[in-house]
């Protein structure tokens, strides 16, 4: 998985996110709106630095980083300093103020938000025997399985406690990777806050065969480790939540992504029908916007994702 995705001929190195599959950054800008108003309230909470970091981990093609710089407070503008961190080549079109990194920075002061970041860290897959877990391994040119040696220690650890196997034949995604990765997010926040935002599911409700997908050209395909498409897995974000409460967080706040944008002002609540006889043109772009709203808080789909903020 980490070649497919990350090689010298991996996918992420070779394809743009937005030419396969829909995120809630390339819906629209409501998504972005709702960051800086989550940038804002940071700000303040932090008395309002001299310098405010916002960070993108995973950030793709820049949309986020750039929608947010663009629509800041001229205030807060002249304070702020823009990371976007991802191991692909930097975007032609992204704005000079924005630094392109393959490394999160140390000592971020702000926001730092990975938004779909965590469901393509590597991981391994595990299959419950009569013996006990085993690796599943899989040729890489036809997609074809077999059982492999038992997991290591640290992650048959975790499997009992993040995710028990209890009948033959059931699966689990092995985390701990994915909490190593958030953990390195929060080791680097010296003040602020950390977000992730991702596919998940709870310890008491863990899919009993996994979630491992395949995405190419829009459309789910089998998850061959090949190079040809993106391969992710849903977060196990509680587990996630314990290893960044381990790196340092102070507090730990776990809901959905309707809940959230919600509280950010994302209702998609329709314009008055009246506005439509005084202002057609505004009454359509505010209909338009509600509609990107109701994508972004739909439950039955993006609405549903897990939001993890963590403070220091």
């Amino acid at each position: 998985m980490e070649r497919a995705l990350y090689g010298d001929r991996g996918f992420y190195l070779r394809e743009r996110p937005s030419g396969h599959f829909r995120t809630s950054v390339s819906a629209g800008a409501a998504f972005a709106d709702a960051a800086l108003t989550l940038l804002l309230r940071v700000d303040a909470d932090l008395g309002h630095p001299e310098r405010l970091d916002f960070v993108d981990v995973g950030a793709g093609e820049g949309v986020l980083v750039s929608r947010v710089l663009a629509a800041a407070p001229a205030e807060l503008a002249v304070r702020l300093n823009v990371t976007a961190v991802d191991l692909s080549a930097r975007p032609s079109h992204l704005p000079e103020r924005i630094a392109w990194s393959q490394t999160i920075p140390d000592g971020i002061t702000g926001l730092a938000i990975a938004n779909e970041w965590l469901d393509n860290i590597p991981l391994d897959v595990a299959e419950h025997t009569a013996e006990g877990p085993r690796l599943v391994m899989v040729d890489t040119d036809t997609g074809e399985e077999r059982l492999g040696e038992p997991p290591h220690p640290a992650d048959e650890k975790w499997l009992a406690r993040w995710w028990p196997l209890s009948c033959v034949g059931a699966r689990a995604e092995i985390g701990r990777a994915r909490d190593a990765a958030w953990a390195a997010v929060i080791v680097r926040l010296a003040r602020g806050l950390a977000v992730a935002v991702d596919y998940s599911h709870p310890v008491d409700n863990r899919p009993p065969c996994g979630t491992l997908t395949g995405y190419r050209d829009g459309s789910v395909v089998p998850p061959i480790p090949d190079g040809t498409c993106d391969i992710t897995a849903h977060v196990a974000l509680d587990s996630c939540a314990a290893a960044g409460e381990r790196a340092g967080a102070i507090s730990t706040t776990l809901s959905t992504q309707r809940d959230t944008l919600r509280s950010l002002g994302i209702t998609a609540a329709r314009p008055p029908l009246d506005l439509a006889h005084t202002d057609p043109r505004g009454y359509l772009r505010a209909l338009a916007r509600a509609s990107e709203e109701g994508e972004l808080i739909d439950p039955r789909g993006l609405g549903g994702f897990g939001w993890l903020q963590q403070q220091v």
